[in-house]
């Protein structure tokens, strides 16, 4: 423990944090390598690798990953601003890399392999995405003669754009609501609200229209029929562990299911720990998201109020919409949950952005109004 009067950058920082919202992300972190043993082994089994091949490789991801979120949790606003300048950058190029030279997964490139390392550029995106408009916004609040607003509405196209060409359109839908949620905190005109919605709405027709994998979903989560199995198992994983688990690898539901460690392991932590459990998670990502908004409404700062609360819709989203695909109360999509489901480039990008909010939420000393005092003349004595 360090005393208030130390001014090292350590103890500086400690006194500073949110110590609430650190908690919680490193909660996230240890039930993510918890549940990594439990739902990974079968999976590895299955393909041939050692048993815990997925779970060693979480913990590895992880290491990079705290240092991550601690190291980005020292920056300042501007610092912020800078590192999302660089990697929205490097983003964009990345996306457009994976169109050409892209690895191909179920018909889909989303990944780009750089020195022997597969890297998804889009989670990455994500953060940068969200801090930028967060300043462009800011700006336009600032200076109306600034065109803060157009600017942010060319690089939603743009982003939109690359995301479908891909396609991926579960980070299409996050992305949109996303910025949906900073433009209307930063006072969106009704008008732009309707035309939003009806553009909304025309594109989800036009996704179940060009694309058969985004019609073969919704049709399947509308009538049951067709290859439900992944989501089926899902749902019975979360029935066959009812209220407190069949007990710490016990389960049996989640041997058969495909992407166990990865989307579906909201679904094993149900078999295996019971919806106790599940409430506990749900209670983490709850809290991440109401503190955060909460403390972006006390922000005075413009760029700080929007991005915190940017950071956090897109993290609460994600983690509803995996949440919801795992208990069949959504059509099926590839999402990983926050901080808990396998894979290296969701959980670093996460951290990235989750260090930001440490960031941008550390206590500054508030700039007080400086007051001139004139020197007081002498009172004239009163009149005889």
């Amino acid at each position: 423990m360090t005393s208030r009067l130390d001014r090292s950058p350590v103890a500086t920082w400690w006194w500073t944090i949110d110590r609430w919202f650190l908690a919680a992300f490193l909660s996230l972190m240890g039930l993510g390598i918890i549940l990594s043993f439990a739902a990974s082994p079968a999976v590895a089994e299955r393909i041939g690798l050692g048993s815990f091949h997925f779970a060693t490789r979480q913990i590895v991801f992880m290491v990079p990953a705290l240092a991550a979120l601690l190291s980005v949790s020292f920056l300042d606003a501007r610092q912020v601003r800078r590192l999302s300048v660089a990697m929205l950058a490097i983003s964009l190029l990345l996306m457009v890399a994976v169109l050409f030279v892209g690895v191909e997964v179920k018909g889909a490139r989303r990944w780009v392999s750089l020195a022997g390392v597969s890297i998804q550029p889009s989670e990455f995106l994500k953060p940068a995405f969200v801090i930028i408009c967060a300043w462009l916004f800011a700006e336009h609040r600032r200076q109306p003669d600034i065109p803060g607003n157009l600017f942010a509405i060319i690089l939603l196209g743009l982003v939109l754009a690359l995301l479908v060409a891909q396609p991926d359109l579960g980070q299409t839908i996050l992305v949109l609501g996303t910025w949906g949620a900073m433009f209307f905190m930063a006072g969106m005109p009704w008008i732009w609200i309707m035309a939003l919605g009806i553009l909304g709405a025309a594109g989800a027709v036009a996704a179940y229209s060009i694309f058969p994998h985004v019609a073969g979903r919704i049709d399947r989560f509308l009538t049951g029929e067709g290859d439900t199995f992944q989501v089926d198992m899902g749902r019975e994983a979360v029935i066959n562990g009812g209220w407190f688990g069949v007990g710490p690898g016990e389960g049996t539901v989640k041997r058969i299911i495909p992407d166990s460690h990865a989307d579906f392991v909201f679904a094993v932590a149900g078999e295996e720990f019971g919806i106790v459990l599940l409430f506990v998670i749900l209670g983490l990502f709850a809290f991440v998201v109401l503190r955060g908004l909460a403390t972006a409404l006390k922000e005075h700062d413009d760029f700080t109020r929007f991005a915190v609360a940017g950071l956090v819709v897109n993290f609460g989203l994600q983690s509803i919409i995996n949440m919801g695909v795992n208990l069949q109360m959504m059509p099926a999509k590839g999402m990983t949950l926050p901080f808990i489901s396998y894979g290296g480039s969701s959980l670093i990008a996460i951290a990235i952005a989750m260090g930001m909010v440490l960031a941008l939420t550390r206590k500054r000393p508030e700039k007080r109004q400086q007051f001139t005092f004139a020197p007081r003349t002498p009172r004239e004595a009163p009149a005889e």
